[in-house]
């Protein structure tokens, strides 16, 4: 599939949507750039600048290297300072389902910006995490994160849990991490049953919840494909977008 290349087509995936009635929705962190939070491997991403980066989100990095957690909790109070916010594409979506016609959402982001956005906790699944909640490495351990970041901005680096001493982490997936195989499994039963799988802001590079993209091929399910960059994927889509997402979403699924 690599090096093949397809025309963008918007008035197909228009139509496409526009016909739809039951869609399943990938997002990816090319959704949430307009709302200032960086995406990862586009030209401008977190780990095209900084390699680096994403070693330190591997999960026995962080496990094994007590700077690395040090770093990562400054970079959680960073984020949370930035206040970020949903944009026209995560309202795109909202506008979606109030339709009646968005039927899940499968998000790679752990920003939490769909559900603020107004989309129901139940139909989002967030394959990846969330940072909004930290888990403990050792007797798991959930909460939410406001509770250990206040500790930090109380002058704890590298805060341990607080009923067992384990190694604490934000509740995102890191890599070497394994998912939770019911919501894994969730994403690709709605994939498999829907009459439209539009993938949004992702480069489809990630495994194993890129293979939703083959679910959705075999399953015989028309796939769209919104994306600033080319994906690995474009030749199975029915039709390819590559305009800003903030734009041409609200086009697409305006009624």
């Amino acid at each position: 599939m690599a090096g093949v290349h397809v025309e963008q087509n918007p008035d197909a995936a228009g139509g496409l949507v526009a016909s739809a009635r039951r869609v399943v929705v990938l997002s990816g962190a090319g959704i949430s750039t307009d709302s200032g939070i960086p995406d990862y491997r586009g030209p401008n991403g977190v780990w095209t600048k900084n390699p680096e980066a994403e070693r330190n989100a591997t999960l026995s990095v962080y496990l094994r290297e007590p700077e690395v957690r040090v770093r990562a909790w400054r970079r959680r109070l960073e984020w949370d300072a930035l206040d970020p916010r949903p944009n026209p594409g995560h309202h795109a979506l909202v506008d979606l389902e109030r339709q009646g016609r968005l039927h899940t959402l499968v998000t790679q982001n752990i920003d939490g910006l769909h559900q603020a956005a107004g989309s129901d906790p139940g139909r989002v699944i967030e394959i990846h995490g969330t940072i909004h909640d930290y888990v403990c490495m050792s007797c798991d351990r959930r909460g939410p994160m406001g509770e250990v970041l206040a500790r930090v901005q109380a002058g704890e680096d590298d805060p341990p849990c607080e009923h067992c001493g384990g190694i604490l982490k934000s509740a995102t997936i890191s890599f070497g991490q394994a998912l939770v195989w019911e919501d894994l499994d969730r994403a690709l039963e709605a994939v498999a049953g829907a009459d439209l799988f539009l993938t949004v802001g992702t480069s489809l590079a990630v495994s194993p919840i890129n293979q939703s993209v083959f679910v959705a091929a075999d399953a015989g399910v028309p796939i769209v494909i919104v994306n600033g960059e080319p994906t690995e994927f474009d030749a199975l889509a029915a039709a390819v977008v590559r305009d800003p997402i903030s734009d041409v979403l609200p086009r697409l699924v305006s009624p």
